[in-house]
């Protein structure tokens, strides 16, 4: 006999407690809420009618410094999974111990880089013995809080998108993590999620490591459905079933995935938070980086503050839809169904059609456009063969066909619903729609009966008496507004107001903060350390926070920056510049004769992707003014290459031409320039390659290839490097402009004083006398002020104008975030709102403090304005 377990995984999915179902599940993340908000946030969710959270542990959250480990206050992620339990809400656990998720470092602790040998995210023993630290403390806690165990954790995700990165040992490493997993006691479905469709890639076929998916398509794509089901058949092979562990938001595209055999449905961030701290990372979403916003919020159904979007009814709807269809809907098999419904509108290229179990079809009809439309629909009825059904904008109908009714203790079958069924029993039916609706019903004789039903508006259904045969059914078609969540008589609406700019809509009740308390306290009070060179703030025990150093210049006229990242502040004998915010670049800065150099650096966030196109968007890259040099002598270097271009020229000896220089009607192909550098064998040097075609391949002494990008054009030569360079690049007509040798010497003799973020939280919290100015507060480039401001009680949103300068907002002992405002030289913001901070009403004590830094720029440093919108009291 076969015990079964809690939780199992089958065809139709998470099976927990023998009970088959589509689940619904959306991101919650308690790192990124106050520990008072854990409880309503997770009541949101659930009177939305998804059934589940999923929920990262991020390691270095828990991991402050090396070997200090804390987890209580808003890091107790016990508390938070019990919280989930008490709502009724299953946990998909996701540990890592990477977890991108737009946070620093990925999770991945920041001084993991500076241990010699050690690999990230690889089969290396090193690594794995840290992990194995993390393991140790984070899986006892998802072990004892199992669905089955008195808790409600119904699978592990291991990993997070191995498939993006280049790790040599997947199926070591992945099942290196499994073992670790099971070894802690960890009995539900273990799964690893593809971010490219690669599910080797993402599992390694680790035994026992389910590959689950992350969907992020265009919602006006006419092929997600035949992308779909190519995935579902393909773990269909394997016994297994689709789980998309990720995906967006809107629940159009949710229903196109859910026709085409998703049974696994977990859209990434519906409950958005925000980044407290310094927690953003850098990463790949610009051209090519960009910081992410404190503000973290991609447009789910609660923002950031709590505040329940319009898409809040759309969940409610197809939560009641798969509520309603249950196990029938998770062993349904998916098929193509070309032709079906014939529409005007912008449509699926391949639509999807679901044959439930136990009878029935589902059908998805995507109207992909701005505008209503019209599909036509089958019947046989009344003579009729078929009718028109209006398809709202952006929308998915749910064409549902050929449903028998005894499941529910009624009679006869549902041959037809062009509304969303979100209820059933003896009695009749419930359904929603935003249009008109089709319903035909049928009695166990045979007998049919056509109803077309008026579209509903907000608190006004429609109901009907629909008789067919001998059968009586009661149906109610309701607005999806007015559509309840599970336990619910009547739902919860969306409110806007307070996740509104104040700046955008004139409406907005916002209170203007026109007066502030200028501090006399200092913005650092450390003891600065001589150090040679300049050492990483890693290095200095800075993860996160601020690194200042100092050194004299000896008469350089111009220096070179390796490196230098996350924001660098720098003053030449005092005089502020512009900011640097280059992502690691290499940059060339004139001294102006000046004999001192000062910087800040900050930490933004520690890079959550891989990307070689800049250094500090590399994964471990490590953070602070990098490499300083003196630039000693120049040489151009742009002629006298020598062209190795295989059947492009007709053989030695090989032509001579400037660097990209060689003409050839064969575009794409390969062509190497070789020639020998002056170096001196003693000094280091950098080698700039101008007017690149996105990257090139570079050979130094036949050693082995490095890219060198257009992002950030040099390469660095260590003394000795550089007799011999190749260049290799596919062949573009005008491609390269020229190249240019630096010679160097290394800046001695630094400052160095450590700021981390523990040094500047309790700043934030320290006492001093101050004077009352008024905004706008006008500063000069490079300085910084403490401000305190008073606010009205409550949960506020803070939203900052002003220009050429940073600031940093603290209350009870936290940072809300950082705000950059209007300087030409700050990076792109993604992820929210770049103006947006925001104040939860428990950590509100009437005050906020600010640390406002004027940066130098086009525009005099100024903050202007500080607007509050009350958000949930």
């Amino acid at each position: 006999m076969t015990t079964r377990t809690a939780v199992e995984l089958g065809p139709s999915g998470l099976v927990v407690d023998g009970a088959e179902k589509v689940l619904l599940c959306a991101s919650l993340f308690y790192f990124r809420l106050p520990r008072e908000e854990w409880a309503e946030r997770l009541a949101q969710v659930r009177a939305t009618g998804y059934d589940a959270v999923d929920v990262y542990l991020p390691w270095n959250f828990h991991e402050l410094e090396p070997g200090r480990w804390d987890f209580t206050g808003r890091r107790d992620v016990g508390t938070f999974l019990d919280l989930a339990h008490e709502a009724g809400l299953l946990v998909v656990a996701r540990p890592g111990p990477y977890i991108c998720s737009e946070w620093d470092g990925g999770a991945l602790p920041a001084w993991l880089a500076l241990e010699p040998g050690l690999r990230l995210r690889q089969a290396e023993p090193r690594y794995l013995a840290h992990v194995r630290e993390w393991f140790d403390r984070a899986l006892p806690v998802l072990a004892a809080r199992q669905h089955g165990r008195g808790g409600s954790v119904v699978a592990v995700q291991l990993e997070n998108e191995l498939d993006f990165f280049d790790c040599e040992d997947r199926a070591g490493y992945v099942g290196a993590l499994a073992d670790l997993a099971r070894a802690h006691g960890i009995t539900v479905p273990l799964v690893a999620c593809a971010g490219q469709g690669d599910l080797v890639g993402a599992t390694g076929g680790a035994e026992g490591v389910a590959p689950a998916f992350n969907f992020y398509p265009d919602d006006r794509s006419p092929h997600v459905e035949a992308e779909v089901r190519r995935y579902a058949d393909l773990v269909a092979e394997r016994g297994l079933p689709l789980l998309v562990t990720e995906t967006n938001r809107r629940h159009v595209t949710l229903r196109r995935l859910l026709v085409s055999g998703a049974t696994l449905l977990a859209p990434y961030l519906q409950a958005s938070g925000v980044d407290l701290g310094y927690t953003p990372s850098v990463g790949n979403w610009g051209d090519p980086g960009s910081f992410m916003t404190h503000d973290y919020d991609f447009g789910g159904f609660l923002s950031p503050t709590g505040v329940a979007r319009p898409e809040v009814a759309e969940a409610r709807v197809l939560a009641a839809v798969v509520r309603t269809l249950g196990p029938a809907l998770a062993r349904a098999v998916p098929r193509p169904a070309p032709g079906a419904c014939p529409t005007d509108a912008p449509t699926s290229a391949s639509p999807s059609l679901l044959e439930l179990d136990g009878g029935g079809t589902l059908l998805g009809v995507p109207n992909l456009g701005e505008s209503w439309s019209v599909a036509t629909v089958r019947v046989d009825v009344e003579g009729r063969s078929e009718v028109d059904v209006a398809l709202p904008p952006e929308s998915c109908l749910l064409v549902l066909r050929d449903l028998p009714l005894g499941r529910f203790g009624a009679a006869g079958t549902l041959r037809l619903s062009t509304a969303d069924l979100v209820g059933a029993g003896p009695a009749g039916l419930e359904l929603a729609g935003r249009g008109p609706a089709v319903v035909v019903l049928e009695d166990d004789e045979g007998a049919r009966t056509l109803v077309e039903l008026r579209a509903p508006e907000p608190g006004a259904e429609v109901r009907a008496v629909v008789r067919a045969g001998a059968a009586r059914w009661d149906v109610v078609l309701r607005h999806p507004d007015d559509v309840p969540g599970p336990g619910e008589t009547s739902p919860r609406g969306p409110s806007a107001a307070a996740d509104t700019d104040p700046a955008d809509d004139p409406t907005v009740a916002a209170v203007d903060v026109a007066e502030a308390v200028r501090l006399d306290l200092p913005v650092r009070d450390g003891r600065p350390e001589r150090y040679d060179l300049p050492p990483s703030s890693e290095e200095v025990g800075v993860h996160r926070g601020r690194t200042h150093y100092a050194a004299d210049l000896d008469g350089a006229g111009e220096l070179l920056l390796e490196g230098a990242a996350d924001v660098v502040d720098l003053a030449l004998d005092g005089v502020a510049r512009p900011t640097l915010a280059r992502f690691g670049a290499t940059v060339v800065v004139p001294t102006d004769g000046a004999r001192r150099l000062a910087a800040t650096v900050e930490t933004w966030g520690h890079a959550n992707f891989d990307d070689a196109r800049l250094p500090a968007l590399r994964a471990g890259s490590l953070r602070g003014l990098g490499r300083v040099w003196s630039v000693v002598g120049r040489d151009d270097v742009s002629a006298l290459w020598g062209v190795a271009a295989g059947e492009q020229w007709a053989g030695d000896p090989a032509p001579l031409r400037t660097l990209g220089g060689w003409s050839s009607t064969r575009v794409g192909r390969a062509v190497t320039y070789r020639r020998s550098l002056p170096v001196d064998g003693a000094r280091h040097h950098a080698l700039r390659l101008d007017g690149m075609p996105g990257s090139v391949d570079v050979r130094v002494d036949g050693g082995a290839r490095r890219t060198v990008t257009a992002e950030d054009p040099w390469l660095h030569l260590a003394p000795g490097e550089g007799r011999q360079v190749e260049v290799t690049l596919g062949h573009l007509p005008g491609a390269l402009g020229g190249a240019e040798l630096l010679r160097l010497e290394p800046v001695h003799g630094w400052q160095v004083e450590a700021q981390p973020d523990a040094a500047l939280l309790e700043l934030s919290t320290r006492a001093a006398a101050g004077a009352g100015v008024e905004l706008p507060l006008h500063l000069e480039p490079g300085d910084e002020a403490w401000l305190d401001v008073a606010l009205p009680a409550g949960g506020r949103s803070l939203w900052f104008e002003g220009a050429q300068v940073r600031v940093s907002a603290f209350a009870r002992g936290e940072l809300l975030g950082r705000v950059w405002l209007d300087d030409p030289a700050a990076p792109r913001f993604s992820g929210g709102r770049p103006t947006r901070l925001w104040l939860p009403a428990a950590w509100n004590d009437g005050g906020l403090r600010l640390l406002v830094r004027a940066t130098a720029g086009p525009d005099r440093p100024r903050l202007t304005r500080l607007r509050t919108v009350s958000t949930r009291e």
